[in-house]
């Protein structure tokens, strides 16, 4: 029965790729095979932000499809894109930060900004990479301030000073003399996570590494 009701729902809603929303036929999963070869691809980053984030990796850059896509998934509601989503975290993560990491968590949203959009973005793709992963996603952070939005902020500097303060740990001897990966949807500037590292860090975190769906052009 279950099969009878998949087929009937793959005839009449047929599954769609994330970016560019074309049919996918048999043997595409979530992504058409123009969008694997054609999409824009991000290499890996070693770095020191501001002493807290020790490598940032992204398997696709911010920008056409995969910007729309995102925007469709965090403001949209097409929370099935996570899967998707997920997935390709966790091969960005087994290719770049295999090994330097004991704990999956996830960038959250404020109690505030959860109630309006419902889901926290963040948390599903983690939570879908975690089990690609064989692993499993566990909270590590929580907002406490619910700032304007990161997006509006004019420069790094002014991203850097709207999130300052906005997060705590949720449980310190958790994240006590372990390594932590933080999934986020979009890294831009990195202001964010450098913050949620910080505040991890400052907890007893051994390390802190990150990796996104996307992230914007190397300048």
């Amino acid at each position: 029965m279950a099969r009878l009701t998949e087929g009937i729902s793959a005839v009449f809603f047929p599954p769609r790729c994330v970016f560019c929303k074309r049919k996918l036929v048999r043997g595409e999963s979530g992504i058409c095979a123009d969008c694997v070869r054609e999409l824009p691809r991000r290499s890996p980053e070693r770095e020191d932000r501001d002493g807290f984030v020790s490598a940032i990796c992204a398997p696709l850059e911010f920008s056409g499809r995969v910007r729309e896509a995102l925007h469709r998934y965090k403001f949209g509601g097409k929370t099935a894109y996570a899967g998707v989503f997920g997935r390709l975290v966790a091969d960005c993560v087994r290719e770049n930060l295999a090994g330097e990491y004991d704990l999956v968590s996830w960038v959250p949203l404020s109690e505030e900004r959860m109630a309006e959009r419902g889901y926290d973005q963040a948390m599903l793709i983690a939570m879908a990479a975690a089990l690609e992963l064989d692993d499993v996603a566990v909270e590590t952070l929580r907002r406490t301030l619910n700032t304007a939005p990161q997006s509006s902020m004019r420069d790094a500097a002014s991203r850097r000073g709207n999130i300052a303060g906005a997060y705590q740990t949720v449980d310190a001897e958790l994240v006590n003399g372990r390594r932590v990966l933080l999934i986020d949807d979009i890294i831009t500037t990195g202001s964010t996570v450098s913050e949620c590292a910080r505040t991890l860090l400052e907890a007893g975190c051994a390390g802190v590494v990150c990796a996104s769906v996307a992230r914007p052009a190397k300048d």
